[in-house]
């Protein structure tokens, strides 16, 4: 990687200027086809480097991106469409093209003539995915000032210098791999792109490239420690390794740096506020989620009384913060996020005497798989279209390798394997919704409101065999 590289992808390199260009030529073309401020861009690519450049220029124009995953199927888009109702496209995933007009990434681009406006900072910069506890994934509004603080605190958590060099290889799409990006590019730090994420490539790149700063998350992390080969990589370039999205287990990181001697940083964040706490960088702890980042409040309510309580004892955390977004679409799903201007995580745990966090459970039921959230409803709504299936409820359990694994529980009509039940969720929904098991059950346990109690579902089932 030269010096001069600001990016890297396979092995072309992209410097400030050509990134420059790219963002300005692909502007100037979504601006002859009536991109202008104020209005939603739906981006839907694979990891490339005009991805970043596609970003930019929606931002040059004062719109604002909608971030689709490449892994989503139709249906998953279409809601993600109907939602943000994006006045236009671009990207080169054949899903999005198929349900609107899309400028690809590989048509030519020409520089635009006229002008850029300069949005306001409560303009709309970003919406990414979020899924809720009782529905279909919701949108999160990042404004420019919400984002570009998130910018600035992930920078000094990190304490990222132009010096530093990082890779990539998650989807660019989730606020965490675009928070990346945009940290490092405005940084001054190098980024190196992946297509996709393969370990070995990523050791071997922190050999080639240098790299300072490894993002990892639960998976990444026990491939790393059962690697047969860990020892073979020169890993000496790192400052340390970034553990993210779920709590640590502390013996997979452990293991990690007794075999190369690299150490971790811990650290906590949400699509809606994404930088809460993060260990200090050199006095990391395996049992916490670090401190509360400069900039952002955090506090723990009661999960009975809803009020604050004292160091030590256990409630919901909250958190106040200028990155904090301006809140979800639909916009009726806003209000419960909030409790009097605090954001409510749904993360159950407490903080010591001394600021540091330690998550012991959600009172959310959210289903966190490899860094993404699954929502029970959203594949209950699946399993419910399959003629096969009375009734269900969707649960997550603890997994080493994945964070949690996604179990379904159902009540059939007839006779039915569970390897198509799990087959008919993954033709429809991305790879990561898909049961892990499947156990059928005589009824599912409902409260008389019709609410699943999920954790009866849980005793009963989270350590049946399944398929």
């Amino acid at each position: 990687m030269s010096d001069s590289a600001a990016l890297v992808f396979e092995e072309r390199e992209y410097g400030s200027a050509r990134l420059a260009a790219m963002a300005d030529g692909l502007a100037g073309t979504l601006a002859r086809r009536g991109v202008r401020a104020g209005r939603r861009v739906a981006l839907m690519a694979s990891n490339r480097p005009e991805w970043v450049a596609a970003v930019r220029a929606v931002w040059r124009l004062g719109a604002s991106a909608v971030l689709l995953s490449p892994a989503w199927k139709r249906i998953e888009v279409e809601h993600a469409l109907a939602v943000t109702e994006p006045d236009h496209a671009v990207g080169d995933h054949p899903v999005l093209g198929e349900l609107m007009p899309m400028l690809h990434l590989d048509e030519p681009a020409a520089p635009w003539s006229g002008t850029f406006p300069r949005p306001g900072p409560g303009a709309d910069a970003v919406l990414v995915f979020s899924s809720g506890t009782t529905g279909l994934p919701k949108a999160v509004r990042h404004t420019h000032a919400s984002f570009g603080a998130a910018v600035r605190h992930w920078r000094d958590a990190l304490e990222l210098t132009p010096r530093d060099r990082i890779q990539i290889a998650t989807p660019p799409s989730h606020i965490l791999g675009l928070l990346n990006i945009e940290t490092a590019l405005r940084t001054g730090a190098r980024v190196r792109l992946h297509r996709r994420f393969d370990l070995d490539a990523l050791l071997r790149r922190i050999e080639s490239d240098g790299i300072t700063v490894e993002m990892a998350v639960a998976p990444i992390a026990l491939a790393l420690a059962s690697h047969p080969s860990l020892e073979s990589y020169d890993l000496s370039s790192l400052r340390y390794i970034m553990w993210g999205a779920t709590p640590v287990t502390a013996s997979v990181a452990e293991t990690v740096t007794e075999r190369t001697g690299v150490g971790w940083l811990p650290a906590y964040g949400a699509s809606e506020l994404p930088v809460i706490a993060c260990s200090p960088v050199g006095g990391a702890r395996l049992d916490s989620a670090g401190r509360a980042v400069p900039g952002v409040a955090l506090r723990v309510v009661s999960l009975e009384t809803g009020k604050p309580v004292g160091p030590g004892e256990t409630g919901e955390i909250q958190a106040r913060s200028p990155s904090l977004m301006a809140g979800y679409l639909p916009a009726e799903a806003t209000a419960e996020a909030f409790d009097d201007g605090w954001y409510r995580t749904g993360d159950v745990g407490h903080i010591d005497a001394d600021g540091w966090l330690r998550l012991t459970d959600r009172s959310k039921e959210m289903i966190k798989v490899r860094g993404f959230q699954v929502a029970p409803a959203e594949v209950e709504a699946v399993l419910h279209g399959h003629p096969a299936v009375a009734d269900c409820a969707v649960f997550g359990v603890p997994d080493a390798a994945d964070g949690e694994a996604v179990v379904a529980a159902v009540t059939p009509r007839g006779p039915v394997d569970p390897g198509e039940l799990a087959g008919f969720v993954a033709a429809r929904l991305a790879s990561y919704k898909r049961p892990g098991r499947v156990v059928f059950t005589a009824e599912i346990p409902r409260l008389p409101s019709g609410k699943v109690l999920r954790r009866v579902l849980k005793e009963r089932h989270g350590d049946a065999p399944g398929r």
